[in-house]
């Protein structure tokens, strides 16, 4: 139960950092729009991900030990990437990205918008959401990092 099966722990560390660095390329490059409005898919799509990654990570070991190896070392990876988006505007860009204009004096970029992955349904309904009725209200409107759009209206 104690007892690690790999033959070294830092092994546990080395798999942990391969792992965490892949899965965060891998999910920066599936854009923010996916991280900030999960569907049903996504959240089935980021299931089964952790399911495929959990044997690279573990090398096979079911231990306690291992396990806590593996969690300490995934929270302190978080914890440095954090960090380290806090204090560079560089790491901050390249992990969390840049908000996208959509929308600006009433005129959709139709291009940031595909560039995003974004549906015209989507755009529409966030639009809603924030009271405006169509692209023409709406003076500007940003896809920002978490996901979420804001909007700002036109002075009516």
């Amino acid at each position: 139960m104690w007892t690690i099966s790999l033959p070294h722990w830092w092994e546990f560390v080395a798999r942990a950092v391969i792992v965490y660095a892949f899965l965060l390329v891998i999910l920066r490059l599936t854009g923010k729009r996916q991280v900030g409005q999960l569907a049903p898919f996504d959240l089935v799509l980021l299931l089964v991900l952790s399911n495929a990654v959990q044997n690279a990570m573990n090398g096979g070991d079911n231990s306690i030990t291992g396990g806590v190896i593996l969690t300490c070392t995934l929270v302190g990876l978080h914890w440095v990437v954090a960090w380290m988006t806090y204090h560079n505007k560089t790491v901050e860009s390249l992990i969390e990205g840049r908000p996208v204009l959509l929308i600006h004096n009433g005129h959709i970029d139709r291009r940031a918008v595909r560039k995003v992955q974004m549906t015209m349904h989507e755009l529409e309904a966030a639009l809603r959401a924030e009271g405006c009725m169509c692209a023409a209200d709406v003076r500007f409107a940003v896809l920002e990092n978490s996901g979420r759009v804001s909007v700002v209206r036109k002075d009516v």
